[in-house]
Order: structure tokens, then sequence, then C-alpha cells
């Protein structure tokens, strides 16, 4: 007696092989995505979440090249400060936080923290010691 097996994915009855388990290569990938989102996400998938969350809040409150913003209202927003590519220091040995070419510097005035924000530039580069 042949039992009739369905499509993980999409749930339509399954024709061939008796191992089979997907209609087509579309409805495989499309449950081991599935799956994966619902899954407990890695320490990297964390990280590089948080890292182009911070990217994309970075970009759109520094339009200009470069403004100043209020801690809590970045924070609101999903900003973690503590997830950042790289740092430059400038002369005055104040260390910019970069979030690929997205920076800022913390601040406080006025007994509230804030970020100066600034876009990477070319000076920036360590020159090059031979």
């Amino acid at each position: 007696m042949e039992t009739v097996k369905y499509c993980l994915a999409c749930n339509k009855k399954l024709e061939g092989r008796p191992d089979k388990k997907f209609c087509d290569p579309y409805c495989k990938s499309a449950w081991h995505y599935q799956k994966t989102k619902e899954g407990a996400a890695g320490f990297y998938a964390k990280v590089d979440r948080q890292l182009k969350t911070n990217r994309r809040i970075l970009k759109s409150f520094n339009k200009a090249g470069k403004a100043t913003v209020r801690a809590d209202i970045l924070k609101q927003h999903g900003f973690d400060p503590n997830f950042f590519t790289h740092y430059w220091k400038n002369s005055k040995k104040e260390v910019y936080l970069f979030v690929y070419e997205f920076g800022f510097l913390t601040r406080y005035e006025n007994g509230k923290k804030k970020y100066i924000l600034v876009t990477w530039q070319a000076y920036m580069e360590k020159s090059k010691i031979l």
C-alpha cells in the first residue's frame, strides 16, 4: 500500500521518488528560508542585523554629512552604539565610532547624551608607512 505524500511547503500532492519532500526547488528554498527565519538567530546574524539597523539609522539622521542628535532619539529607533565596524581618532584624541561610512562621536551637552554624526572622509584614511 502506497502512502500519499505532500510538499512540506505548499501541501501539493507529491509525485515521483518515494523520499521526495518538495514539489520543486522554489518550495524547498522557501521552506528552508522560513525555518531559518523562525529559528534562533546565530551570533553572526544578530550582529549583522544590528549593524545594518545602526547604518540605516545613522544615514537617515545625517543627510548633510554632519549632524547632532540626542542619544535617546537614536535609541528609540533601535540604535545600539555597542555595534560598530571601525573607529577613527582625530587630532584632539576624540574617538569616532563608525558603522561602515557613517560615524558618531559621543558628547554630553547640558547633561544630555548626544551624538555628533559624520560621514567618512578621504582624509580619515591612515597614511601608509613603508
